[in-house]
C-alpha cells in the first residue's frame, strides 16, 4: 500500500440563501457529483449581496482538492 498521494485543486463558488455553511455544502455536494475522491476545501473568500438592508446572498469561493487517481 503507497501512502503518497497526488492532490489536484480546482476553485468552486457556492451560494445560497441560507448561510455561510450551506453554501459551502451545496458547492461540495455539487461538485461530488463530477468529481471523485474530494478530500479537502479551504475557503478563500466569502461574499454577499445585500438586499434592503439584510443579506440577501451568501456567496464563497473555495478550492477543493481531490486525490489524483493512479
Amino acid at each position: 500500500m503507497n501512502d503518497d498521494h497526488v492532490y489536484r485543486k480546482t476553485e468552486l463558488v457556492g451560494s445560497s440563501t441560507q448561510s455561510v455553511t450551506d453554501a459551502i455544502e451545496t458547492a461540495i455536494a455539487r461538485a461530488a457529483k463530477t468529481l471523485r475522491q474530494i478530500e479537502w476545501f479551504e475557503v478563500s473568500e466569502i461574499r454577499g449581496h445585500v438586499r434592503d438592508g439584510k443579506v440577501a446572498h451568501y456567496q464563497v469561493a473555495m478550492k477543493v482538492g481531490f486525490r489524483v487517481e493512479e
